[in-house]
């Protein structure tokens, strides 16, 4: 075999041998293709069926959810609704929530009577409760429908809602602070009870709003509440658990020279949380660990439970006065944003003055006298963050002025008639990156100020792209106990809400519910120019408003 080799190697084929070799070669590699031509023909004649297959079975489910399908209807909101209680009295309180989870806001509110809406026909008695009581009701934001009533007191002293792991880690509730003394945890969804407690807060108390959540301290997986009581010259510290509402620990006591109202600082620096309670004469700072140790007697690890040492220089220990400002006058504190931290805006009976929270100096102050409300915040300038001031000038006379946050400059002004009882402002964003901004009072044209009647209650719109337009909305005559705008479906359908009628503590009346889509209010608004000079016509201006864009800031 192995001399064939290499012969073979040494005496290479012959031309004519290897023509004769490459077609018998040739030959076979033909009769192998001829053998596999009829399986690639079936195989491709399956994957041609398998495609239009599949392409036939894709038509088919587009056609279905097309055509056959019927897609889910969105609700469409109505422009506006009303919800009419007879015989009863309304609370100061607005809470705006998406309740039914359908992405439009829902409005929650209180009243008091003997018994509810025909749509659920419940009364004091099925909670064992006195007749006139205090109902917690939820009604649509899409066209007034109630959601849930719930009896939920026999009078109330403190309502809040939107508290997250209340009831539950998953839950949200309200929480209604009655009287006599209860403590009662609504479901925001059902309205029903997720707990309910009483509670020892003694003889004409005050509930010092609003109520706060601090972490959890007894390990149950759910954060806890932080209530402070004023009685007198004291203020009581209750720590109670959000799942069940059981009190935590015992009832700590803060000294303080008066009737006083609160801030939490949160400082993102320090990760410690500080409470800032301010009287007339006094300012006084607790760290969160402070009222904690205080109430249980222990010490404890926890997020936010830390100390600030620049805070605590300035604290006496003794006394937990706070040297913050040389005047002790303070009117208002109100908590301004920032680009890492959050400052302090402090607004005596005579300046407004904006204080760093991580360096404790004046930012800048203002010349503001009598300031008559809670300062409220806007965008008078692109993402430029504003502050709202609204100062008595003289009886039932009050000046509206935009302050940048940043500098403290005057932006806008505008004085008005106005009356003490009148509802505050409310802005909402726009897609400018400004705000819409509704102020309530009664505005005359310079040279016409003679009053002998009182002032009317209308409700102005204010955007700064005319910065010398105001639109008249609307005039109401009755009493309105509580009023909210806000964007009742993200990015559009800017509303605003009317709580009207009688108090809880009056006679008792028609209370009224009331929505109002505000592009409704703007085409039939009437144009006020405060300068006298009209740069558009007054159509022009109303149907630019009314083009207006709305967004959901973050």
């Amino acid at each position: 075999m192995d001399n064939k080799d290499s012969e073979a190697e040494i005496h290479p084929l012959k031309p004519e041998d290897a023509k004769a070799q490459e077609n018998h070669e040739n030959s076979v590699e033909r009769r192998i293709i001829i053998k596999q031509s009829p399986r690639l023909s079936r195989l491709s004649r399956w994957r041609t069926a398998a495609f239009f297959i599949s392409l036939f079975l894709c038509l088919i489910i587009v056609f279905a959810f097309s055509f056959v399908i019927p897609c889910p209807e969105r609700p469409v909101s109505e422009r506006t609704w009303f919800r009419n209680y007879d015989s009863a009295g309304a609370y100061q309180f607005l809470a705006i929530e998406d309740v039914n989870e359908d992405k439009v806001q829902d409005v929650i509110f209180a009243f008091k009577a003997g018994n509810g809406s025909g749509s659920f026909n419940r009364s004091c008695l099925d909670e064992g409760l006195p007749s006139p009581c205090a109902f917690l009701a939820a009604v649509s934001g899409t066209n007034g429908r109630v959601l849930w009533e719930r009896p939920a007191a026999e009078d109330v002293e403190w309502l809040q809602c939107g508290i997250q792991q209340l009831g539950g880690a998953g839950a949200q509730a309200c929480l209604v602070v009655g009287k006599p003394t209860s403590l009662t945890a609504v479901s925001l969804q059902t309205g029903e009870v997720q707990w309910r407690q009483s509670s020892d807060f003694g003889a004409n108390y005050t509930v010092l709003a609003p109520v706060s959540v601090i972490p959890d301290v007894d390990s149950d997986g759910v954060q806890d509440l932080i209530i402070f009581i004023a009685t007198g010259a004291k203020i009581k510290t209750f720590i109670h658990s959000g799942k069940t509402g059981k009190q935590i620990g015992s009832p700590g006591s803060l000294d303080v020279d008066g009737q006083a109202r609160y801030v939490r600082l949160d400082l993102a620096s320090s990760s410690s949380s500080y409470f800032l309670f301010y009287t007339e004469n006094s300012l006084y700072a607790y760290s969160l660990k402070d009222l904690y140790s205080a109430a249980t007697g222990m010490e404890m690890k926890l997020p936010g439970l830390e100390q600030d040492p620049q805070w605590e220089k300035n604290i006496d220990h003794a006394t937990h006065r706070f040297s913050l400002l040389s005047s002790a006058d303070i009117r208002y504190l109100t908590k301004i944003p920032g680009p890492s931290q959050e400052n302090l805006l402090v607004v005596s009976s005579e300046m407004a003055t904006l204080l760093s929270t991580r360096s404790l100096q004046s930012v800048w102050s203002l010349n503001v006298s009598h300031v008559v409300r809670e300062p409220l915040l806007g965008y008078f300038k692109p993402d430029v963050l504003g502050i709202v001031l609204e100062s008595e000038i003289s009886p039932n006379r009050k000046k509206v002025m935009i302050v940048e946050s940043g500098s403290g400059a005057v932006q806008w002004d505008l004085k008005l008639n106005w009356r003490a009882e009148s509802p505050g402002p409310a802005t909402l964003s726009t897609a400018d990156h400004r705000s819409a901004f509704l102020i309530w009072g009664e505005y005359q044209a310079p040279g016409n100020e003679t009053r002998s009647r009182a002032p009317l209650q209308k409700l102005y719109l204010f955007h700064p792209s005319y910065t010398n337009v105001l639109l008249e909305l609307r005039n109401s005559t009755e009493q309105v106990i509580a009023f909210d705008a806000a964007l009742f479906e993200r990015s559009r359908h800017a509303c605003y809400v009317l709580l009207r009628g009688p108090q809880a503590g009056e006679e008792p009346g028609l209370v009224s519910l009331m929505k109002r889509k505000l592009k409704e209010d703007v085409s039939e608004s009437r144009v006020i120019w405060l300068n006298q000079v009209a740069v558009d016509s007054e159509q022009y201006v109303r149907d630019r408003l009314y083009r207006m864009r709305f967004q959901s800031r973050a």
